[in-house]
């Protein structure tokens, strides 16, 4: 009878003491690490934001219910800032020149910038990319560039626009005040935003204008529709959300308008105030008093009424329904 002799076993040895601690240590850092990655790429836009947005916009809410003189004298007035403000004779005519030239900014430069943008659409027409170049480039300089530009087309005598219309108009005097009248400085500032923007607005249009379906035009043209029958029943339904954006934007700038009347009417609101506008009067207020509570006042008034006009322009148009 044979045996089977069996190898033993050999004994398993004992885990080290620190092996099984180290791996969950090791596996809790890497979840840990897993979790806080999205936050710690993102933590510098967060602090950033904090440091130059955030507290800023806090600050000012609170600098507008205080009367300061520079940084470390404050007091707190409550809404006499706002109440001043809404009686304060200088506030209330660049209330009345903004609102002029925002009105002006709708119903003539959006109108030009989109018969600018249908005529370079055109097929017939010849040189299209050089002429939307044309339009364009006054936006491509800067505005303090163009305010000096105008400042000297407009002077009196030797200005170019005097001796042109003298050359054209007879009777028209080559000492025609363009920005030492009050009559004519809102006029001036509307004339050389038309030569800033119009391009700039044009190409919005003409992106939208672009983008229209063809067939469409094919459709209404053999059901006998003229061009202007196509215009409103085609074009005008097609790019409704392109007019809606540049009306809505177009408007928040001129209610921001600053910089042209700033160097054109050499730091100041012109005659009699007459290019005056709110946010001229904001930094007069701001940087040339020093009362930066009265500013801040004047700034969220400007920027709850440049909200309350925007959601009313997008209510009006239809902007704000839902898609069905």
């Amino acid at each position: 009878m044979s045996t089977t002799l069996t190898k033993p076993s050999r004994p398993t040895e004992p885990a080290s003491p620190g092996s099984r601690p180290t791996r969950a240590k090791s596996s809790s850092w890497f979840t840990a690490q897993h979790k806080l990655a999205p936050y710690v790429f993102v933590s510098p836009f967060v602090i950033m934001f904090s440091i130059f947005g955030i507290y800023p916009i806090i600050k000012s809410i609170m600098l507008a219910f205080y009367a300061t003189n520079g940084p470390k004298s404050q007091v707190y007035v409550g809404f006499s800032n706002f109440n001043f403000m809404f009686h304060h004779h200088d506030f209330q005519i660049a209330v009345r020149n903004t609102i002029i030239y925002t009105l002006c900014s709708v119903f003539l430069q959006l109108p030009c910038a989109l018969g600018l943008a249908i005529l370079l659409n055109q097929k017939w027409l010849k040189g299209h990319s050089f002429l939307r170049l044309a339009f364009y480039s006054p936006n491509l300089m800067g505005t303090v560039y163009v305010g000096i530009l105008f400042q000297q087309l407009f002077s009196i005598h030797y200005g170019l626009v005097n001796r042109v219309l003298a050359s054209i108009i007879p009777g028209f005097s080559t000492d025609f005040k363009w920005l030492g009248d009050p009559a004519n400085v809102m006029p001036a500032l509307v004339l050389t935003s038309l030569w800033l923007y119009v391009g700039y607005n044009m190409v919005y249009f003409l992106a939208g204008l672009q983008a229209v379906d063809k067939e469409l035009y094919e459709a209404a043209e053999v059901d006998g529709a003229n061009p202007w029958q196509r215009f409103w029943a085609v074009t005008a339904p097609s790019i409704k959300p392109i007019a809606t954006f540049v009306l809505v934007t177009s408007t928040i700038g001129s209610f921001q308008f600053f910089d042209l009347p700033y160097i054109m009417l050499g730091n100041g609101g012109g005659p009699n105030n007459a290019g005056l506008t709110i946010v001229m009067y904001l930094y007069q207020q701001g940087f040339i008093t020093g009362d930066l509570g009265y500013a801040s006042a004047v700034g969220w008034t400007l920027a709850i009424g440049v909200l309350a006009i925007s959601l009313l322009q997008m209510k009006l148009t239809g902007s704000m329904k839902g898609n069905d």
